[in-house]
């Protein structure tokens, strides 16, 4: 019931996507749409989940559903990231006996992975609305469904999606520390500036591979160890990202 409730939110912001993709559709009438796909979601697939985590689940879902399309700004990276994320997934899931769950994750890589042949840069087709919005529901709505049927540990999707998490979470926050309208268009994720510092579009992608593949097989190979060495990864990957930002901060500021 809960993939099929996946598939079936994933389906109908796919549809609103397209709508917005050629007709601009408000903000507020996405936003609608998306509360009420999580929601949906949330009240079927998790029954046994707390009343007290319901809300942050919803907007936790509602998140990672946007920040997927706030990532999509630069050639081959939200197919990569669908590559990597959703192919780790599948492995999890597989090794786990949950053959189902496996087989969507696999179905969702597979079909990334074809969208990137044409992709990838110099781009030939893009992915707008109706691809990076459901993609980004699906990565949500799959990692709670593995979490919600033991499949693999909280923290085990969000490390491997961690990629765009980190970027988009830290950019949304400092700019709302900045008081600047949050919602508005903007060239200020880490990727972005990557991009504009001449990196161009296939550096960063093969990049962003590089660290999302280094992601996804730290988490397969910790997820069924011990704690200490869970928390020892996690430790690391925070610490990583703490240097990656710094270091790209400093270098965004010296190229003016």
């Amino acid at each position: 019931t809960a993939l099929v409730l996946a598939l079936a939110g994933a389906l109908l912001l796919a549809l609103v996507g397209l709508v917005d993709d050629r007709w601009n559709l408000p903000a507020r009438v996405r936003l609608a749409v998306q509360l009420a796909v999580a929601a949906g979601f949330v009240a079927v697939a998790g029954p046994g989940v707390a009343a007290w985590a319901l809300l942050p689940l919803v907007l936790s879902l509602v998140w990672m559903t946007n920040l997927y399309n706030f990532m999509d700004g630069s050639d081959g990276l939200a197919g990569g990231m669908a590559v990597w994320g959703f192919a780790a997934c599948a492995v999890a899931a597989f090794g786990h006996g949950d053959l189902t769950l496996a087989a969507l994750c696999a179905s969702v890589a597979a079909a990334a992975a074809g969208f990137l042949c044409f992709n990838f840069p110099p781009a030939r087709i893009f992915m707008g609305d109706s691809g990076s919005v459901p993609l980004g529901f699906l990565a949500g709505a799959l990692g709670c469904v593995g979490v919600m049927g033991n499949r693999w540990p909280a923290w085990f999707p969000v490390l491997v999606f961690s990629p765009f998490i980190v970027d988009a979470s830290v950019t949304l926050a400092r700019r709302a520390l900045r008081g600047e309208r949050v919602w508005q268009a903007h060239r200020t994720h880490y990727y972005q500036r990557l991009v504009q510092m001449g990196y161009g579009h296939r550096g960063v992608a093969v990049r962003a591979y590089g660290l999302m593949a280094a992601c996804g097989g730290s988490a397969l190979l910790v997820m069924d160890r011990g704690v200490a060495l869970q928390c020892f990864v996690i430790t690391m990957w925070t610490f990583v990202y703490m240097v990656v930002g710094f270091r790209i901060d400093r270098a965004w500021r010296r190229s003016g």
